[in-house]
């Protein structure tokens, strides 16, 4: 019922629009089209003032409000640089959106149709041409230069300490693989992919690096030590995004690609600074991907060293998921036995 009476206030809402226009057409007739115009002219010139002012009011207040709400401070050293080049950006493009609105506002007020002024057709100038041609050029260049300093940095080598986590994205969640004590992931083959023999990534278990590899359904961090993700796809392209570091980077099927960066908090520490006991960071798929692409949500823990070690010694190996140990066949009852000897003698 709600909604219909929704519906119904948004027609007649229009209809009233509707009868306004009509109305406005037929004293345009009466006083004569001329008279109207300018007279519409100078309502509409103040109504963009007032719009200006509004406006630049609320963005301001929105500013403020939202500030460090929505994402809050970077949780990356990596990030901070990313945070950085944003602030830039929206400073340097915020200060051409400003002033351009105002002119464009005012220009409209105070250049409005009046009697014995005619508007100059102005077609071309070079100089012009040239200026908003090539300023916006450079400024673009350089951010877009800052852009690829920081974009190298995050794809470049990671430091040789930092710790190595396998992300593969299908659809609809995310297959988490760790290395073992040698610190390397094993080999994987596509065609030995087999979820009911407890290989969904395809690992080849002739390679020896692969055996101490395990699997978990959450990522865990140590805080302050680096890491490199190397990030794939075994269906269709996703996208590893990690907001809270700062982070994207897409997930595309035979072709590995990889970041690294550092996290500053733990997962207990971000709850304390966001005030939210429910707090986690969050792997989002930032690629569509499919009916289910709302659903593809994974969470990253960012502990200390010790609590990492703790939580590593109790993860089973995926080789020894793979290959149970064959059950033993019961042993015989002794009692049994001696019944069963005693069968048949007198």
């Amino acid at each position: 019922m709600s909604g219909f009476l929704a519906v119904l206030v948004i027609v007649l809402i229009f209809i009233v629009i509707f009868q306004i226009a009509k109305a406005s057409e037929y004293v345009s007739i009466l006083k004569g089209e001329k008279k109207a115009r300018q007279q519409s002219n100078r309502i509409n010139g103040f109504l963009l003032i007032a719009f200006l002012v509004l406006g630049l009011i609320g963005v301001y207040y929105c500013n403020n409000l939202l500030k460090g709400k929505i994402l809050g401070e970077s949780a990356s050293v990596q990030g901070e640089g990313v945070d950085t080049l944003i602030y830039v950006t929206l400073a340097i493009t915020g200060v051409v959106f400003v002033g351009t609105q105002i002119l464009l506002f005012w220009f409209a007020f105070k250049y409005q149709e009046k009697e014995g002024r005619k508007a100059f057709y102005f077609p071309h100038n070079n100089r012009l041409e040239v200026i908003w041609t090539v300023i916006p050029a450079i400024a673009l260049t350089v951010l877009v230069a800052f852009g690829l300093k920081h974009w190298f940095q995050l794809t470049s080598d990671a430091p040789k300490d930092a710790a190595i986590v396998e992300i593969t994205g299908k659809q609809f969640n995310w297959l988490i693989r760790y290395p073992g004590k040698d610190g390397a992931l094993g080999r994987r083959d596509f065609k030995k992919i087999d979820e009911a023999a407890s290989n969904p990534l395809g690992m080849d278990w002739e390679d020896q690096l692969g055996k101490d590899d395990f699997m978990a359904t959450e990522v865990h961090l140590v805080v302050g030590k680096p890491v490199k993700f190397v990030i794939g796809s075994r269906d269709v392209i996703h996208d590893v995004g990690l907001p809270q570091f700062r982070m994207k980077m897409d997930a595309v099927p035979g072709i590995p690609t990889t970041l690294w960066f550092t996290p500053k908090f733990t997962t207990k520490q971000m709850k304390e600074k966001t005030g939210n006991p429910d707090f986690t960071f969050e792997i989002s798929c930032d690629q569509m991907c499919g009916s289910g692409h709302y659903s593809m949500r994974g969470v990253i823990i960012v502990e200390t060293q010790a609590e990492y070690d703790a939580w590593v010694a109790k993860q089973p190996l995926q080789y020894a998921l793979a290959h149970p140990a064959p059950a033993e066949a019961p042993k015989a009852d002794s009692t049994q036995k001696t019944v069963a000897a005693n069968i048949g003698k007198p």
